[in-house]
């Protein structure tokens, strides 16, 4: 795992470098808004730590700017306003969590490996085709040929996750903890009238080739690539 730390506070960034680092899991740093921005734009990250208050650019517009270039890195906000408004704000301008100021580090470490099993996005690579199906992370798309197959925000997220991880089994638990943020939960009959309504949607138009999505009964779903 390798994470990106954007805090401005020396002293709390160079802690948790450390913490990271004798934990195994590689880190870059950033003080400052620009440098962190820079560095989340041009390099893959599965995890960014961010501070909101930032010399140069500050967090919020740094995750606006990330979720725009269609970069879907993790992240989990640093702040130390715990006002209500705030957390709904950061969560709805695409942060995964949210952490006030202060912190435990094991409860920040805890957030991070829980956020992890969600799954690991390919920031670099914005459509995937697989079996004459192409999926398009840019503009939330699935498509054969020239056919658009329109899909809810949730319907998207669940063939985008099962997409990014072919021929992987994924449990309705996994799905469910990839789609919803920190603090929901999608249910098993929720997510399997979801799959359902796919594949509906699908058999409706005249495509005449096999959605490659599967059911290993007892176990989840998968994409057969």
């Amino acid at each position: 795992m390798k994470l990106l730390i954007i805090e401005d506070s020396s002293p709390l960034r160079r802690s948790l470098v450390v913490g990271f680092n004798n934990l195994g899991i590689t880190t870059d740093e950033a003080s400052n808004g620009t440098d962190g921005l820079s560095l989340a734009l041009n390099n893959p990250y599965d995890i960014i730590i961010l501070d909101l208050m930032l010399p140069g650019i500050d967090g919020m517009e740094i995750l606006k700017q990330l979720r725009q270039s269609a970069i879907q890195t993790r992240v989990i906000i640093l702040s130390a306003n715990s006002q209500h408004q705030d957390r709904i704000n950061g969560l709805l301008q695409g942060a995964d969590d949210y952490l006030t100021k202060p912190f435990s580090f094991d409860e920040l470490h805890a957030r991070v490996v829980a956020i992890s099993r969600r799954g690991i996005i390919n920031n670099f690579t914005n459509t995937i085709t697989i079996n004459g199906f192409i999926l398009d992370s840019n503009t939330m798309r699935l498509r054969y040929e020239e056919i658009d197959i329109n899909l809810t925000p949730n319907e998207f997220k669940i063939i985008e996750y099962l997409f990014n991880h072919p021929n992987q089994v994924m449990s309705t638990a996994m799905i469910s903890d990839n789609i919803a943020n920190n603090f929901d939960y999608i249910s098993k009959n929720t997510i399997e009238a979801h799959i359902s309504t796919i594949r509906k949607k699908i058999k409706s138009h005249p495509i005449t080739a096999t959605f490659p999505l599967k059911n290993k009964r007892g176990f989840g779903y998968y994409i057969e690539n």
